[in-house]
């Protein structure tokens, strides 16, 4: 087995052996509301709510890919514009 794949089974053994443990009624408190449910359905709630919160914020604070085409014309511009002639900048591309 891949080690990837023994590290995500650990993982999961471990999260299931968690929920187990965790089976009591719990009251939830936020700012009015007041929630009571098990601890089973509460752990894993919070956990796929913290991650679409998260995959929410990857999505929307990500860069777009530039291409290499336009990565390579803003640096023969930067260079240019630093007084660097046309000939060392053909050096710098080969």
């Amino acid at each position: 087995m891949k080690a990837k794949t023994i590290v995500v089974l650990v993982l999961v053994a471990l999260f299931v052996i968690i929920l187990i443990e965790n089976t009591q009624v719990v009251s939830l408190r936020l700012f009015f509301w007041k929630i009571s449910m098990s601890q089973i359905i509460l752990i894993p709630l919070t956990i796929l709510i913290g991650f679409v919160i998260g995959y929410i914020v990857a999505k929307v604070t990500a860069r777009a890919p530039r291409s290499e085409k336009a990565s390579m014309n803003s640096t023969q511009h930067e260079m240019e514009g630093q007084g660097v002639t046309r000939s060392i900048i053909e050096e710098r591309k080969a």
